[in-house]
């Protein structure tokens, strides 16, 4: 595990920050890609200081920007030889927030974040992580997916620009299910596209973990109160750092690519039917998710959205 290079982006909290200590105290030489450096380096160096690793690096990335990604991947690319795992753990979800947000590139946020920026990414270090005799992707998905055993529910395709800002209401939690939807999409296509360079891609549907007091402040009033209920409960996010490693790096998962891995690290299959009682098993349990991920119009379009919002910043890496 020594010779593992690592990247995490959002490793400065949360489950991102339980899975660096993991890596960190397993030996692995661990990148933290993070937006605030001033956070992230109180956490870099408490990280060094309990683990006694000094292969802890720390290098600054906003996942929502095309440009911050290109600057971080250009400057790893020139510093490190390969790179073995890649985890997209950052996500943007503004709990309470009632107003479209728009990235630099003038994209929703939460699909910059969630969606576009991990597309980009893996794409620009594709060619470094094929140098790796394992390398392995893994994306943070989410149970909020679940949410489109609905029937109705679609991906706002003619939105993610904030084009509609003016007259469709603006929900936080719909556009966050619906990013995070399509990052489920594009693991399964990215997973196709790298798999002659020995590339896997996954993605783990992230359960209930234990939420930060600064978390639960944003929430609605009523909300909130179900937080601190559910905290009582949740696990740690150490337990997904778990599982986080588990994935990346065991034999178990060494040859696994174009998966859903749930937090009880079992595969996650589509749905056979969304009707009746089985649908009722889709909604509450763990082991399916809705067709809607599979359908190929969907995939594709995603695909070719996500190609073209980048184009510029990928023309120099065809698809393969």
């Amino acid at each position: 595990m020594k010779d593992k290079i690592i990247i995490i982006t959002g490793a400065n909290s949360g489950i991102g920050k339980a899975a660096t200590l993991k890596f960190a105290t397993e030996g692995c030489h661990v990148i933290m890609a993070c937006r605030n450096m001033e956070t992230s380096s109180t956490v870099q160096k408490d990280i060094i200081e309990l683990t006694k690793n000094m292969n802890v690096d720390l290098m600054q990335l906003d996942v929502s920007s095309f440009e911050s990604i290109r600057s971080f991947c250009s400057d790893f690319t020139s510093k490190y030889p390969r790179l073995d795992i890649l985890i997209h753990n950052a996500a943007y979800l503004n709990h309470g927030e009632k107003e479209y947000k728009l990235s630099p590139e003038h994209i929703e946020l939460s699909f910059a974040t969630n969606t576009f920026g991990p597309f980009l990414m893996s794409r620009l270090l594709a060619d470094h992580l094929a140098k790796s005799t394992d390398p392995r992707i893994l994306n943070a998905c989410t149970t909020n997916i679940k949410n489109f055993f609905d029937p109705k529910r679609e991906i706002e395709f003619d939105n993610l620009r904030g084009e509609l800002r003016g007259s469709r209401p603006y929900s936080t939690y719909k556009m966050y299910g619906d990013s995070k939807m399509a990052l489920l999409m594009l693991t399964f296509k990215m997973a196709e596209e790298f798999k002659d360079l020995g590339i896997k891609v996954n993605a783990i549907q992230i359960n209930r973990v234990k939420l930060s007091k600064e978390t639960i402040q944003k929430m609605h009033s009523v909300w909130k109160v179900f937080a601190h209920l559910q905290n009582l409960t949740n696990p740690l996010p150490a337990r997904m750092a778990d599982n986080y490693f588990h994935i990346c790096t065991s034999e178990e998962f060494k040859d696994v690519t174009g998966q859903l891995i749930n937090h009880e690290l079992k595969i996650v299959k589509p749905s056979i039917t969304e009707k009746g009682f089985t649908q009722l098993k889709n909604i509450f349990g763990s082991s399916s998710y809705p067709q809607y991920a599979i359908n190929p119009q969907n995939v594709e379009q995603i695909w070719k959205l996500s190609n073209s919002l980048t184009e510029s910043d990928i023309r120099d890496q065809p698809v393969r």
